[in-house]
Formats: structure tokens, C-alpha cells, sequence
């Protein structure tokens, strides 16, 4: 599964809900352009509820021979990454960058849960993550980087075209501003502009690299 010979340092690459695995691509390849080596994460999003997928994520670090593992996840992805590091919170000793992450609540996905046929669409993750235990703020040792986009373009207008500006298409960027996490950065794109934004990965190597976003 590695993307290139092991090393020390490994980042472990989270999707979103519905995230196509081909788009995920993208941003490894830019964070392997910038010295890092990328590993994929995949998990059951829909079918399995949150606890299964922490304790899948979890696993999945153990059995890893890097010496440091940094988690990288986009949407969803970072909201997996910081709910599992609160339960295993000796996981990593890397760093964390949600890209995207409905960390405190999620409008859009609120209201697609308010039909059948949109609940069925977001599966048990993101309801039990996002709107039953949502985080409170972040207390971990990890150093966390949020960026969140601001290009109002995405999904989420059709099925919440009310959303609060700013956001990306699904997610306000209000939804992403965790008290507690070390830094935050918004950028002009939208919700899957993100994972394929070389701006957007060269500041999530920065903040891997260094702790903080970079700033002119």
C-alpha cells in the first residue's frame, strides 16, 4: 500500500463521504512531489458507525513500521482522524490536518438527513460523528491544521442552498472552526477544489512540516 520505499515519516491519507478514490490521488501525489511518502486509508462509512471505524483507524496505525504516522483527511476524513485520536489519544505523535472537516456541525447534513432517502445517503459515520457526539474543542497533543474553503460551489447549494457564507459548497467554514485546534487557514476554493488545490497542499506539507500554516 505504500507509495514509495518506507521511511521514517508516513502521512495516512483519510477521504470524505463519497470521496472518489481517484481525487484522494491527486493530493497524494502532491504531498509525495513535496518530499512526503502517502499512504491510503479506506473504511466503512456508511454501513459501520463510528466507533467501528475509530477502532479500524487505530488498527490500521499499529500495524504500521513508520516510525511517525501524520493523518491528512478531507471532509469527513478529518473529523475520523480527530475522533479517533480522542479515544487513542497515544496513536500518533505526528501532526493533523483536516481539510474540509464539518468539525462542529454540518448544515447541509443535517438537512439531507431529514429525508430517508438522504439519511441512507450519509450513512452511520457522520450523523454519530458530526450531530450524536460531535467534538466540544480539541484537547489532544497533536498539533491541528484546519483549511477550509470559501468558493460557495458544491453539492451542498442544491440540498441546503442557505448555507452561512462563508463555505465551500457543503461545509461553512464556521463548521470547521474547533476551538483548541493550533491553526486555521481558508482558502479560495471549494469543497473538492481542496483535494486537488496545489495551494491547498503545499499548506497542508507546511503544516506537517512545521506546525503552522504558511503566511505571506
Amino acid at each position: 500500500m505504500a507509495s514509495q520505499t518506507r521511511g521514517k515519516d508516513a502521512v495516512l491519507l483519510i477521504p470524505g463521504l463519497w470521496t472518489v478514490g481517484g481525487i484522494m490521488q491527486v493530493l497524494g501525489y502532491q504531498l509525495r512531489a513535496a518530499g512526503f511518502t502517502t499512504e491510503n486509508f479506506s473504511y466503512r462509512m456508511l454501513r459501520q458507525g463510528l466507533e467501528a471505524n475509530c477502532r479500524r483507524l487505530q488498527r490500521r496505525i499499529n500495524s504500521s513500521s513508520y516510525e511517525q504516522i501524520h493523518l491528512v483527511g478531507h471532509s469527513l476524513g478529518g473529523v475520523l482522524a480527530l475522533q479517533t485520536l480522542a479515544r487513542y489519544p497515544e496513536a500518533i505523535s505526528g501532526r493533523v490536518v483536516c481539510l474540509g472537516s464539518p468539525l462542529l456541525d454540518s448544515m447541509a447534513g443535517r438537512r439531507l438527513a431529514a429525508s430517508r432517502i438522504g439519511s441512507r445517503m450519509l450513512g452511520r459515520t457522520l450523523p454519530e460523528a458530526v450531530f450524536e457526539r460531535p467534538l466540544e474543542s480539541w484537547h489532544g497533543v497533536q498539533d491541528v491544521g484546519v483549511v477550509a474553503g470559501s468558493v460557495g460551489a458544491g453539492l451542498g447549494m442544491i440540498v441546503t442552498p442557505r448555507l452561512r457564507r462563508p463555505h465551500d459548497g457543503v461545509v461553512e467554514v464556521a463548521e470547521t472552526c474547533l476551538p483548541g485546534i493550533t491553526d486555521h487557514l481558508e482558502l479560495r476554493v471549494n469543497h473538492t477544489g481542496l483535494l486537488l488545490s496545489k495551494l491547498a497542499a503545499d499548506q497542508t506539507a507546511h503544516f506537517l512540516r512545521h506546525g503552522r500554516f504558511q503566511r505571506a
